[in-house]
């Protein structure tokens, strides 16, 4: 395998794993209270129907998503599977080169462009189908982060 073709030349670090949860506020006690996360911000995106939480351990991150609306992707998630893991999310450089060179690799992504996610990332999807069934975040930083 050449380097241009390992996972190392696409993903930079697990940027975080995503939870589904139907109360944020009492996940947020849970892994601050009781496991002794940190805190680390808190916001809402309409965009992506979440009202969402990241939780700091160590240099790794946990993400807590609970659903804006009822038809929100994380609803839905809620609805037919129950709370728990939702996503892996890995952190990449450059969101559009990646997303190219896994389309070209034969993988679908949910969305044609990137979209906004946590403190103004840029975020797309593998399609679980087509990771083994597990639903894969592409993160891109914002500059700064």
């Amino acid at each position: 395998m050449h380097a241009a073709d390992s996972p190392d030349a696409l993903f930079t670090a697990i940027d975080h794993v995503g939870l589904a949860v139907s109360d944020l506020d009492a996940a947020i006690a849970f892994h601050r209270d009781v496991l002794g996360m940190e805190l680390a911000h808190t916001e809402e995106n309409p965009e992506q129907g979440v009202r969402e939480a990241m939780m700091r351990i160590g240099d790794s991150h946990i993400q807590l998503l609970a659903p804006l609306t009822p038809d929100s992707t994380i609803a839905k998630f809620l609805d037919s599977r129950g709370p728990g893991m939702q996503q892996v999310a890995y952190r990449v450089a450059d969101i559009d080169a990646v997303s190219t060179t896994l389309r070209d690799r034969g993988l679908r992504l949910l969305y044609d462009e990137p979209r906004r996610g946590t403190s103004n990332s840029r975020v797309n999807f593998i399609h679980p189908k087509d990771a083994g069934g597990v639903l894969v975040e592409l993160v891109e930083p914002a500059a700064g982060h």
